[in-house]
């Protein structure tokens, strides 16, 4: 009994001790995050427009079902959703078959594993107006590879001008530049696997796919998870790589661009402050799904 007094009362410690660090973090966040947050709550149900010298007026829900029935907002939810699922699912395909390569022993492994994060280093901005130019279908080095060399396409093709292949190139590009973040995290989550573990499963007789299958996928799953959730909540709220590539156009617009846009150049505020909520409803239904994925798993 005192045993387990004790074990109790050193857990609480220990989680007062953690409120206790955390606490300085908390305020800050809440300091900064907390008013904009409510102030665009509050906004969302107002006629705000930015240059109006006169009061905003409450208007209920009417942005709300303005936005419901307008086609563009509803567009901007599906290209979102395309372009956050196409391009998590390429990197998470890419960015594993990396790092089990990476987590093997070779000659050059080291130079390999900095080389990989340079796409990652560049400025996201940077790497989508280089990529513009080389997309370019008059002077790109794209269409000069494919077309001119390879004779793999029969004509240039205007890239970011042609709805469906705006919107396959800014995902291209994506994967290019963040396939070495979920590589990154992958391969710090196959570092901490035993080695122990696969050295009985070949004494078993296992073969690499099965020891692949038995030993790493299922203690890889946290890493996969924790991965997951920063890319697929980074896609779904992207938008400096599309507004530099098309400006939202030819097919692209997502959720963060329609925002600006309905916020930035047509100055409605309301109107912008509710899309802006349902943006951030949309991220935090992701997010309570892939919090009740990890607590299962955990509990499992």
């Amino acid at each position: 009994m005192n045993k387990a007094r004790e074990g109790s009362t050193l857990a609480r410690a220990q989680r007062r001790a953690a409120w206790l660090f955390l606490a300085p973090g908390l305020l800050a966040l809440a300091a900064v995050g907390l008013y904009p947050l409510l102030d665009t709550f509050r906004l969302s149900f107002t006629d705000a427009f930015r240059g109006d010298p006169d009061p905003a007026r409450w208007v209920g829900f009417a942005h709300y079902r303005a936005l419901l029935a307008d086609g563009a907002f509803r567009e901007a939810v599906r290209n979102t959703v395309v372009f956050a699922t196409a391009s998590v699912a390429l990197e998470f395909l890419l960015g594993l078959g990396i790092a089990l390569l990476l987590a093997r022993e070779f000659r050059g492994r080291a130079f390999m594993r900095t080389a990989m994060l340079i796409p990652w280093a560049l400025p996201t901005v940077v790497a989508a107006r280089l990529w513009a130019w080389m997309f370019n279908d008059v002077f790109g080095v794209v269409n000069d590879l494919l077309h001119t060399r390879l004779g793999l396409l029969p004509e240039p093709l205007a890239w970011t001008a042609t709805p469906g292949l705006a919107m396959a190139a800014i995902i291209a590009v994506d994967v290019w530049k963040t396939t070495p973040f979920m590589a990154l995290l992958l391969l710090a989550g196959l570092q901490l696997i035993p080695r122990e573990l696969y050295e009985a499963a070949r004494v078993d007789g296992a073969s690499r796919w099965q020891q692949f299958r038995a030993v790493t996928l299922p203690l890889l799953k946290p890493a996969i998870l924790v991965a997951l959730i920063f890319r697929t909540l980074d896609a779904l709220r992207v938008f400096d790589v599309i507004w530099v590539m098309t400006a939202g156009k030819f097919g692209t617009e997502s959720l963060a661009t329609y925002t600006y846009r309905q916020t930035m150049a047509f100055n409605r505020l309301g109107y912008g402050a509710a899309a802006s909520v349902l943006v951030f409803l949309i991220i935090a239904l992701f997010t309570a799904a892939y919090v009740t994925v990890l607590r299962v798993d955990r509990d499992r």
